[in-house]
This record gives structure tokens, C-alpha cells and sequence, in this order.
């Protein structure tokens, strides 16, 4: 029998088509909605942020390796992009501005390359520890080699250099913006790619079950490896890209702070999908950036909030996204919107409570030659005063008993919901 020719029409996956369109559409619109210079700085720090939570989590969300180290990476890219600048600036290098961050990158792989193998050797708690005490020799020789790294002082540079093909100089910071943006859409399209090649699917049964990987005839250490060589390649795309928007790098961009920092938003943002790190990247710039400027104390915030996400949300933000367009795709969201409110008053005014008196502290012990009074969202406190102290402990106490209430009525909702969610889900399997 002759061979025959069968043809088959394969959708496009529209939703797909329609969330990566608005995704660049936001990141096409958003300067032109915010139009200072401060939202423009934020934006541009936001891009950047992207990239590198999305390359963390391709270890800790895709791959399930903790790693304390993830800035080594993304530093060392801000500072070999940070020299390749400066090449540029004096002619030695004719290269484009624009690939400077590619040069980053390509280093951070390079460098991925020779202390990865050791690194990826082990896994879980030995692979967290091996990448803790590198972060810690390579933040420790960033202060002992003043040449590569400057010192204390760092490395400064201008980006203002080389050609500037159609009067694109990447002075005025809309202009590195749009270039940020395309980066950050390209490298968060590749990623995303990663997740459907067969190396980041076997990344996942890695992350899984290696022993039943290892069984099926596949090497754990060298699918983690390569995984890890391209995430560092990423990780040095975005610290490129914070050497372009800073035109300085210091030793602080390899410290552990910096990792931690990569951890906490990464999680926060929800490590188990794809779009959580974009959301914890977002959140980090508005935390150090906004939040660092309304309040001295903002760190202790951030570790309560991360407390409570640990507590209540360990899949993250996502995770209740997901959860909330589960309940929605069954028409039951909308029974939840006044336990959702309850929820958030009382939560909102415990917190406000919480704030008043962690702000009576910081200012005892940080502005006592001040005096005893402060303002408080416009609301004048005692920091001495024992009626205020009394007021602030009653007042998020009540709310704190009220959130409880709420919570427990809110509890016993979503499990009912979710009881009509399964029996509706075995109903249509039974049709």
C-alpha cells in the first residue's frame, strides 16, 4: 500500500495568545500611564526584577533547589556588563550598548559553568548549603580584589557610549525602559519555553522523584546542571540589565541580602507558577523602593507579612489567584465576596494596630531626642503615653478577635463550596 499524507488542523491556543499580548501591551503602556521620573526608575527596576525571580524560580519552583546564593550570579553579570561598559566607552569594544546585558549574562553562565558542577553535585539541604557558602566567598573576594570589584566604592560607568543608532542614546530613562521591557519580554518568553522542552519537564520529575528519574536511565546532576547554567545566564541578563539602569555596581549586588531578597519575593509571588515570580518581582521593587520610604521599620513588615504567607498562603499570591479562578470558573465567587470583605477590614484595621505600636517603638528607640510624640497617618501618638499604648494593644486586639471570627465563617464557606465544586467535577466525569 502507497503511503498516505494525513493532515490535522491544530488550534492556537487562544488564551495563550491573548495573556502574552496583554502582558507586552502593559509592559508597552505602563510609561506612558506613569509618566514622572520616579514611576519610570520604579518600571525599570520592575523589568529587571522579572527577569531574575523568574530565573531563581527555575531552580526553586522548577527544579525544587533552595538555593542562598542566587546573587552570585546576578552580580556577577552587573559587573562584568559594568566592565564591558566601560571597554565601550574607551572604543576598545565596538559593540552596541543594547548587548551589553547579553555580555552579563553570557559571563554568569560561564562562571555557572565552572562552580555549578560542584554546586549541583548534591540536592536539597546539601545543595543549600553548598550555594550559601559560595555566595559567602564570592561576597568575601568581592571585598579582597578592589581591581575587578572596586571596593567599597564599587565600579561606576556611563551608558551614554558607543553608536547610537536612530538617536538612541539611553540617556533619557524612558528610552533604557523600552529597552528593559524588551529584554524582560524575550527572557520571561524563553523561560516560559524552558518549562515545555523535555529539559524542564525532566527538570520537574528531578524536583519530584529523582530516584525514580535516576531509574529510567537519566542523570539527576546533570539535568540539574545545565538547569542551573541557564538560570545563572538569565540571572546575569538582569544584573546586566541593573548595571545599564544604576551605572554603578558595589559589592552589595553578591551579598546574601540580596539572595534572601530573591527567596522571600520569589515565594511570596508563588513559587509553583509560572506568573507568581513576575508578581513577586513587582512586589520587591515596590517594598524597597515605596515601602522603605513611608517607615524605618518596613523590613520587620515585609518578615511579618512573609510570617502569615508561610501560614496562610505557602503556594503564594498565585496560588490565590488560582484558587479564587477555580471557584469563579463554577460560578460560587461571587458567595465569597462579603466573607472576602470581612476579611480584609479586620485584617487591615489588626494591622493598623500592629503598626501603631511598631512604629511607637522605632520612634522611642531611633528618634527619642524628638520627643515622645509622632504622627501616625496623620494621627497624633504618645509614644510615652500609657493611654495610647492601651488604645493601640485594644484596638488590634479587637480586630484580631473579629479577623478570627471572620476567618472561621470564611472557612467553613470555602469548604462547602469546594464540596459543590467536587460533586459537580464527578458529575460531569459521569456524563
Amino acid at each position: 500500500m502507497g503511503q498516505r499524507n494525513y493532515y490535522e488542523f491544530k488550534p492556537h491556543n487562544v488564551g495563550r495568545w491573548v495573556v502574552w499580548g496583554a502582558f507586552g501591551l502593559i509592559l508597552a503602556v505602563a510609561p506612558l500611564l506613569f509618566t514622572s521620573s520616579l514611576a519610570h526608575t520604579m518600571l525599570s527596576q520592575m523589568g529587571i526584577a522579572i527577569i531574575v525571580c523568574l530565573s531563581y524560580n527555575m531552580l526553586l519552583g522548577q527544579g525544587g533547589m533552595l538555593s542562598f546564593g542566587h546573587a552570585v550570579y546576578s552580580g556577577m553579570g552587573a559587573f562584568f556588563a559594568i566592565h564591558v561598559l566601560n571597554l565601550v566607552g574607551k572604543g576598545h569594544w565596538p559593540i552596541p550598548v543594547s548587548l551589553v546585558p547579553i555580555a552579563g549574562g553570557l559571563a554568569s553562565a560561564a562562571f555557572a559553568v565552572l562552580l555549578g558542577y560542584v554546586t549541583t553535585k548534591k540536592a536539597a539541604t546539601p545543595f543549600a548549603m553548598i550555594t550559601l557558602g559560595i555566595g559567602e566567598l564570592v561576597w568575601a573576594s568581592s571585598l579582597m580584589f578592589p581591581e575587578f570589584f572596586g571596593g567599597e566604592g564599587g565600579i561606576s560607568s556611563n551608558r551614554v557610549v558607543g553608536a547610537k543608532p536612530f538617536g538612541i542614546t539611553f540617556g533619557p530613562q524612558i528610552q533604557l525602559y523600552y529597552l528593559i521591557a524588551v529584554y524582560t519580554f524575550a527572557c520571561t518568553a524563553l523561560m516560559f519555553a524552558f518549562t515545555r522542552t523535555p529539559l524542564g519537564r525532566m527538570l520537574n520529575a528531578v524536583r519530584d522523584n529523582p530516584e525514580r528519574v535516576e531509574f529510567v536511565g537519566y542523570d539527576t546532576q546533570k539535568v540539574r546542571y545545565i538547569s542551573f547554567i541557564i538560570a545563572a545566564f538569565f540571572a546575569g541578563i538582569s544584573g546586566g540589565l541593573a548595571a545599564l539602569n544604576f551605572e554603578i555596581v558595589t559589592s552589595e549586588v553578591v551579598s546574601a541580602p540580596r539572595s534572601g531578597a530573591y527567596l522571600l519575593f520569589t515565594f511570596l509571588g508563588g513559587a509553583t507558577f509560572f506568573f507568581g515570580p513576575i508578581l513577586g518581582g513587582v512586589l520587591m521593587v515596590l517594598a524597597f523602593v515605596l515601602l522603605s520610604e513611608y517607615t524605618k521599620a518596613w523590613l520587620l513588615y515585609l518578615g511579618l507579612v512573609f510570617l502569615f504567607m508561610v501560614m496562610y498562603a505557602p503556594g503564594g499570591i498565585a496560588s490565590l489567584i488560582m484558587m479564587n479562578l477555580r471557584v469563579a470558573s463554577f460560578g460560587r465567587l461571587k458567595q465569597l465576596w462579603v466573607s472576602y470583605l470581612a476579611l480584609f477590614v479586620t485584617a487591615f484595621l489588626a494591622l493598623l494596630g500592629a503598626a501603631a505600636m511598631i512604629e511607637m517603638v522605632y520612634h522611642l528607640q531611633l528618634n527619642a531626642a524628638l520627643g515622645p510624640k509622632l504622627q501616625f497617618l496623620g494621627v497624633p501618638l504618645d509614644a510615652k503615653g500609657v493611654d495610647t499604648w492601651f488604645g493601640a494593644v485594644f484596638f488590634m486586639l479587637t480586630a484580631v478577635a473579629l479577623f478570627e471570627l471572620a476567618r472561621r465563617h470564611f472557612s467553613r464557606q470555602w469548604g462547602e463550596i469546594h464540596e459543590h465544586i467536587e460533586k459537580e467535577m464527578k458529575r460531569r466525569e459521569a456524563l
